[in-house]
């Protein structure tokens, strides 16, 4: 992605490229100094592995309505079918449904044992929601560090080789051009991956939130219904 993008950025003007002036590209910039755009390039293969497995982990684990789920929990616990209640939460590997069944499961004890088990299951399941998401930011920081440190670097190796003797004015331009050129490519890959992981982790950190708010509102329905069940049991 983002070679294509640099790629497409350093190609020189028709103009130059007729005049005879080198090209000062991104693929050129690559072959003459490597080290950090390899390295970045290795960051934002790391930033788009973890934001697509984030982003598919939340899709299909959370897919589940809750609401519609504890509409169908509730009018199977009301009517007493907490067998066929808690078979309906093994009916696949969402989180939702585990989170209901830990309370089905002690339905038929007091209240504080319902909570503890829900709580319990909301303190596994939590820490999931948000794993690896925090890492984008530090992701974000190397990136432009490395860019940052390509870019210095670039321009001291370019800043010797000019002032090297024998060389004509237009070597020195040419040398001095292709330099500055490989350096802000540095900057330029750096920002990027920085914009990039900045922008997955807001979307990523705002879904998890959602995620987990939902989670706490599904416990709080699930303890109320069963404590509620409970003591309608007992007093009947």
């Amino acid at each position: 992605m983002f070679v294509a993008l640099f790629g497409s950025l350093g190609n020189a003007p028709s103009g130059a490229a007729a005049s005879g002036s080198s090209d000062g590209g991104f693929m050129v910039a690559f072959k003459e100094n490597p080290t950090f755009l390899t390295l970045n390039l290795v960051v934002s293969a790391i930033v788009v592995a973890l934001v697509a497995e984030r982003l598919v982990f939340q899709l299909l684990k959370y897919r589940v309505n809750s609401r519609e789920f504890f509409t169908q929990i509730k009018k199977l616990v009301t009517a007493g079918n907490l067998d066929r209640a808690i078979k309906l939460c093994e009916a696949g590997d969402y989180p939702t449904l585990h989170l209901v069944k830990s309370g089905l499961t002690n339905a038929t004890k007091g209240a504080d044992e319902i909570d503890a088990a829900m709580s319990e299951t909301l303190g596994e399941l939590k820490p999931a929601v948000e794993k690896r998401i925090g890492a984008l930011w530090s992701l974000a920081n190397i990136a432009t560090l490395i860019g940052l440190l390509g870019t210095v670097l670039g321009l001291i190796h370019t800043f010797g080789a000019v002032s090297a003797p024998g060389l004509s004015a237009a070597d020195r331009q040419r040398i001095l051009a292709n330099g500055i050129a490989e350096a802000m490519y540095n900057t330029a890959m750096g920002l990027g991956i920085a914009v990039v992981c900045m922008i997955a982790h807001l979307i990523l950190h705002q879904r998890a939130k959602t995620i987990q708010h939902d989670l706490e509102a599904t416990q709080e329905r699930m303890f109320n219904l069963l404590t509620i069940h409970t003591r309608a049991s007992s007093s009947s």
